[in-house]
């Protein structure tokens, strides 16, 4: 082996130790912005145009994308298991009580997009659902304002999915700040990371069930919410949950990726509990007030974060395949 090949060797063995050693399953080695360079070279263009038609037709797309993304990496990693159908006996990831929140939108942007790239000859079974969903992801926060970033491409799809494999992976809506923290940790995420990344909820909808308690109760309107926003959720959900009705999750700029997410939790109108601890604990509140000031930092800052997301649970080789269909497994 020349010298060259050994600074290489030794260069990715450290890659591999470092990973191993956050603490979350990730393997990034095959993962890189050409990826397909050689076998479908327009798929970035492919998908975008995909992802672009599906948001005029709705813009739900947008935060059904992004937290269909994020429901991925947290489970099995980002291998694109959340897209797989139940079958018979076998229930899949999708249908697990904590992912039924998931908007259909996600999915068929994900499905259409597939299509789509599929349609052309070159590219045929040669990109996987995962980097299609990661691909479609960027492309909705772009659409809807949010920052333009490249993406590493290279991960196979995963060979499994099963609703147990959900048990404990996903936040819960009343997580406070040290709960967050580790959840995030598990993927090897900081807590910074897990901050800015809670921005996603700039965008999508949220149904009633998730934040009922903090609005009706014994102790409500929740002491941290502000009150007239409080009120408007009052009148927008059932005293009787109906689990059919959904609320924008950002009450100011529903449609748009932006650092208002940030900007409402000084206001008191986060709407989750998860979301509003960021800024009614004081540990976190610094970093919530840094980005609501500073919509470049924060923007740079989810580049980052998301990057980050997208390497966890990466499959290589014989832990992954290329899906002909998302939503079945080969």
């Amino acid at each position: 082996m020349g010298a060259g090949n050994l600074r290489f060797a030794a260069a990715l063995l450290v890659l591999v130790v470092t990973a191993a050693s956050s603490g979350a399953t990730v393997c990034v080695a095959q993962l890189r912005r050409d990826y397909y360079a050689g076998v479908c070279p327009n798929v970035e263009s492919i998908v975008r145009d995909a992802v672009a038609k599906k948001v005029r037709q709705t813009f739900i797309t947008v935060g059904a994308t992004v937290h269909l993304f994020f429901h991925d990496c947290f489970v099995e990693g980002c291998d694109a298991s959340v897209m797989v159908a139940s079958k018979g006996n076998s229930t899949a990831e999708k249908d697990h009580p904590n992912n039924l929140s998931l908007a259909g939108d996600g999915f068929d942007t994900v499905i259409k997009a597939k299509a789509a790239v599929d349609a052309v000859r070159q590219c045929r079974n040669k990109v996987s659902c995962a980097d299609i969903l990661t691909m479609a992801t960027r492309d909705a926060i772009a659409l809807a304002g949010g920052p333009s970033y490249a993406v590493e491409l290279g991960r196979l799809d995963g060979l499994s999915s099963t609703a147990s494999s959900v048990n404990g992976k996903l936040p819960a809506p009343f997580f406070n700040l040290d709960q967050l923290t580790k959840i995030f940790a598990t993927n090897g995420l900081s807590q910074a990371d897990m901050i800015v990344l809670s921005a996603a909820h700039t965008g999508g909808l949220a149904h009633c069930g998730t934040f009922s308690g903090r609005i009706r109760g014994p102790t409500a309107p929740d002491p941290t919410m502000n009150r007239s926003y409080a009120a408007r959720l009052q009148a927008e959900c059932p005293a009787n949950v109906d689990p059919r009705v959904a609320v924008s999750m950002d009450a100011v700029t529903p449609v748009a990726f932006d650092n208002q997410f940030f900007k409402n939790l000084q206001s008191g109108m986060g709407l989750l509990a998860s979301d509003q601890v960021l800024y009614s604990d004081p540990r976190s509140r610094p970093t919530v007030d840094a980005w609501a000031r500073r919509a470049a930092a924060f923007n740079r800052a989810f580049v980052a974060a998301i990057t980050k997301l997208g390497r966890v649970g990466v499959k290589t080789r014989a832990q992954g395949n290329i899906r002909r269909n998302c939503a079945l497994l080969n």
